[in-house]
């Protein structure tokens, strides 16, 4: 029993998560949470020693011989992503399970993915024994068990530039329609207003894909806007010891409404009269209206197969999408190296094609080294807040009012008030308090609650909101107000049950006036919008932070987007409470994530893409970066949820102005060369590498992580800085995609003690000048221990070209 038990523990730490809003029960969200699973990290070698001597013993040998779902990554493309597919591949790849699968298991020699277009490989079902045999043939370069990964607008794109939507009308910057989007999540659900086809153009020529039909989805579901749909089967693991196929619904439909949310706010059409019953009324539209969608629901309400994301992605660069949005990561607490990461490997093999891949940082904050999805080819997305808030109010029985976080569509009012009661106070027998006082599932005495709005705390990161909401309300109570400090920013939907969050203060106020008063009365008000909230943009707290925990010499996260209680399209629900009375179900919806701070970054990169059509992967990600803004609604340095200054391992170089990046000046271009020389530096084989790029690539004959830093990204980052070494020198290369004739001056905003200088201090460019290197020295004798932040800005008189350092001095 123990060791099943370790095994499922180990298993369910190391699933991927879809960033969408946080849930505590699933995912780290604070301090004492990283403390737990430290606990458990450390533990756990010990606990499972009896299972290792047992597994010496001939005890559990057998575990390692049942099949599992495993992928076999094989490197670049021999078809350079043209889509060979003549059978080949896939005759070599029996032949390779013929050889080490016993006859009479005949039916697993069976391939259940084949990778065959930015990438070669397959997925099948081997026993660890089998996968470690196979490992050892030459062209190899991976084998790695299939995880479940499980899944982590009216203002926010007028709130990230006002002038965005006089944007579209300009002529210059009219978009082309030709861009496409594919959309990795939930699938899709295509009768939303935000995917109508009205005034688009016919389907660009150069669409390779398919609108795959199923039971509840036809071909005409598709159209000139969603262009394209596919759903795979995916592989799921049972009990941790056996793995089986299922399909996902068996069609490209959104069940979950994810996939449905996410893809609205990257590429949503202009919806008028836009809310989530009332809530949040306005224009409705994605980051480019005028993008076209393709869909591939890699993931179901059980999670999303590493082994199919690949596929999805394969399948995408195939079709011909420009960017890939992918709003799912690994587990923080495991994260593996780059070359057993199925999106890391995805992701390079797209960028390598020219197709930029776009994912969430994970919501695993606000705790360091928790941020994930940070391979330097992909970019990665922070979450903050946008200037709306989603208030509703407490009235206490003594008049006073406290203003909570929350969308409810309670039926109370002002007129009448109900007991009140804390948790801790209604203990069920033989519950603990502690338990009670958290609303643990049956820590509750439901005589004691029935009718009455319950206070519950948030000591405990075991139950989400969720969870304690669903608590209270199968208690029969009238209302839930919950005291959290940390989530308070981050409006929670409770539907039709009256609900509220309040902060520490607010809510130690709440609790002295049950304490002094013998008949405790409230009510909880719903929900107001509202405006010009301040500050804002200001960092969520469940955003992922940096440092990234596989190499801190590439700056994680890159950039920050909108990603708290952001309304887009969704796949309407009519389940009981989510429906207020007299409503038909509401085809928006309000969700908070780095699932939703994603495609704002998606939809901005489309946008730049579709004026200008040539600019690269890199040129795009870097014109976003390095135009950046950094203050906030008060004219004053973006700060984090606990009201300090914000650091770049929060906010990565700051909040995106896509507006501004259409004009960025000069450009970082990072190369495959560049991403090649990363892995080498990382410490990968020669031969992994060209297997990877499918060339005769060299790497340098000195080859040290520390290397890492100099690679031609769009900001820089020093892992490790000692105050007795010399200056040490980054170098970097900017093209100029601004006037032909022009001249930057270098200005650098560093903080007290750390020395910088840029050399050359002036970049002149002229009519055959078109790229210029330059260095960047840090000493850091005098520096202040720890990271140290600032910036180098370019200024020619019109562009502002920011790139942000962090150097860690020791």
């Amino acid at each position: 029993m123990l060791c099943s038990w370790l095994k499922l523990l180990d298993e369910s730490i190391k699933k991927l998560s879809l960033h969408t809003e946080p849930t505590k029960s699933l995912s780290v969200t604070d301090s004492a949470a990283s403390m737990a699973n430290a606990l458990i990290l450390l533990l756990l070698p010990f606990l499972s020693l009896p299972c290792f001597l047992l597994s010496l013993s001939g005890a559990t040998t057998t575990s390692t011989q049942i099949p599992k779902h495993h992928v076999v990554y094989m490197g670049s493309s021999f078809s350079n992503g043209n889509g060979r597919d003549n059978g080949a591949d896939e005759s070599a790849y029996l032949q390779m399970l013929s050889s080490i699968i016993p006859s009479h298991e005949i039916e697993r020699i069976s391939v259940i993915h084949k990778y065959n277009h930015a990438f070669r490989g397959f997925s099948a079902m081997l026993t660890e024994t089998e996968a470690s045999t196979l490992s050892g043939n030459d062209g190899i370069v991976s084998i790695f068990p299939d995880s479940i990964l499980q899944l982590h607008t009216t203002r926010s794109w007028d709130f990230l530039d006002p002038k965005s939507v006089r944007a579209w009308k300009n002529e210059y910057l009219r978009p082309s329609s030709d861009v496409i989007i594919g959309m990795i999540d939930t699938g899709i659900w295509p009768e939303s207003p935000s995917f109508s086809d009205k005034g688009i153009s016919a389907v660009p020529s150069r669409w390779k894909g398919v609108c795959m039909e199923g039971s509840d989805f036809k071909k005409s579901n598709c159209n000139r806007k969603l262009i394209g749909a596919r759903y795979y089967n995916v592989s799921l693991t049972t009990n941790g010891n056996q793995s089986h196929l299922a399909s996902t619904n068996g069609s490209p439909r959104d069940s979950v409404g994810h996939g449905t949310h996410t893809t609205s706010i990257a590429a949503g059409v202009q919806v008028p009269n836009a809310s989530y019953y009332g809530l949040a009324q306005g224009i409705a539209r994605g980051g480019s209206p005028s993008a076209r969608i393709a869909c591939y629901k890699a993931c179901s309400d059980v999670g999303c197969s590493g082994a199919t994301i690949l596929k999805a992605i394969d399948d995408a660069v195939r079709d011909g999408v420009d960017v890939i949005s992918i709003s799912i990561g690994m587990s923080s607490l495991f994260q593996p190296d780059y070359l057993n990461d199925p999106i890391a490997i995805g992701a390079f093999h797209a960028e390598q094609m020219g197709v930029m891949v776009i994912c969430s940082a994970g919501n695993d904050g606000p705790d360091p080294y928790t941020i994930v999805n940070t391979a330097p080819w992909i970019f990665t997305v922070a979450a903050s807040n946008i200037d709306r808030d989603f208030q509703s109010n407490i009235v206490l029985g003594n008049g006073r009012t406290f203003t909570g976080s929350a969308i409810n569509f309670s039926n109370l009012t002002h007129s009448k008030t109900y007991p009140l009661v804390f948790g801790k106070d209604a203990a069920g027998i033989y519950t603990p308090v502690s338990e009670a006082r958290n609303c643990y599932p049956g820590s509750l005495d439901q005589k004691k609650v029935v009718g009455k709005i319950v206070v519950c705390v948030d000591d405990d990161p075991a139950v989400s909101r969720r969870i304690k909401k669903l608590v209270v309300a199968d208690t029969k109570a009238k209302g839930l107000i919950l005291i959290d400090e940390a989530e308070k920013g981050v409006p929670f939907d409770s539907g039709i049950f009256p609900f509220t969050e309040v902060g520490n203060t607010a809510g130690f106020q709440i609790l002295e006036y049950i304490n002094s008063t013998k008949n405790p009365t409230a009510t909880i008000l719903p929900t107001v919008v509202v405006p010009q909230y301040r500050p804002a943009p200001a960092v969520a707290f469940f955003s992922s932070r940096g440092p990234a925990e596989l190499t801190e010499n590439i700056l994680k996260p890159d950039i920050m987007a909108p990603g708290v209680a952001i309304l887009a399209a969704i796949a309407p629900r009519n389940e009981k409470g989510t429906v207020p009375n007299g409503k038909k179900p509401s085809k928006f919806s309000i969700k908070s994530g780095t699932s939703m701070a994603c495609p704002h970054v998606t939809g901005a990169a489309a946008f730049i893409k579709s004026v200008h059509h040539r600019w690269t992967t890199s040129m795009i990600k870097s014109a976003l970066m390095t135009t950046a803004t950094v203050y906030n609604n008060m004219k004053k340095p973006l700060t984090n949820s606990s009201n300090h200054f914000a650091n770049p391992h929060e906010v990565g170089v700051g909040e995106i102005n896509p507006l501004k990046a259409l004009n960025p000046g000069l450009v970082f271009e990072t190369t495959t060369e560049n991403y090649l020389e990363f892995l080498c530096y990382y410490g990968y084989p020669e031969k992994n590498i060209r297997f990877m790029s499918n060339t005769k690539f060299n790497c340098p004959k000195i080859s040290t992580e520390e290397l890492i830093s100099n690679i031609n990204y769009p900001s820089i980052s020093i892992s490790k800085l000692s105050r007795r070494q010399p200056a040490k020198a980054i170098e970097r290369t900017v093209t100029n995609v601004g006037a032909r004739n022009s001249t930057y001056i270098a200005k650098v905003q560093a903080p007290v003690g750390l020395k910088v200088k840029v050399l050359p201090e002036k970049l002149v460019f002229s009519e055959g000048v078109r790229r210029v290197s330059f260095q960047v020295s840090f000493y850091g004798k005098k520096a202040t221990s720890g990271y140290n932040f600032g910036s180098i800005i370019w200024f020619d008189g019109q562009h502002s070209v920011r790139t942000v350092f962090s150097v860690n001095v020791e």
